[in-house]
């Protein structure tokens, strides 16, 4: 299994057992989450990209890899996906490459998975 079925999966199985709970403030939280990123006027891409530099800035591994799942699936490009890591390092600075190099390693996967 892949970092990136993992990950979807985890998030997926756990995503579940949170809204199950029947909580009405976390569901609400989800929700915003959901239409935050819909159409609206910025397109979806930017918004994608936006979220994606701040969960860098944020150092948010888990928020780095939805938004890159999210990019790879509405075709980012490479080279879009490396300005946004590049703007996320100038604005967060050095400690955010770490999480570089983690982000690296996963949009690779998701580009090799593509190609299989």
């Amino acid at each position: 299994m892949s970092i990136v079925e993992e990950f979807n999966d985890y998030r997926a199985k756990m995503n579940e057992k949170i809204l199950s709970e029947n909580n009405t403030v976390l569901k609400r939280i989800f929700n915003l989450d959901t239409n935050a990123f819909a159409p609206g006027a910025l397109e979806v891409k930017t918004k994608e990209l936006v979220g994606l530099s701040s969960s860098m800035v944020l150092r948010c591994d888990d928020c780095i890899r939805y938004h890159l799942g999210k990019c790879h699936e509405i075709g980012v490009t490479t080279a879009e996906v490396f300005e946004i890591f590049s703007i996320a390092n100038l604005i967060g600075g050095t400690i955010v490459i770490p999480h570089l190099r983690k982000a690296v390693e996963y949009w690779e996967v998701l580009q090799s998975e593509q190609s299989v």
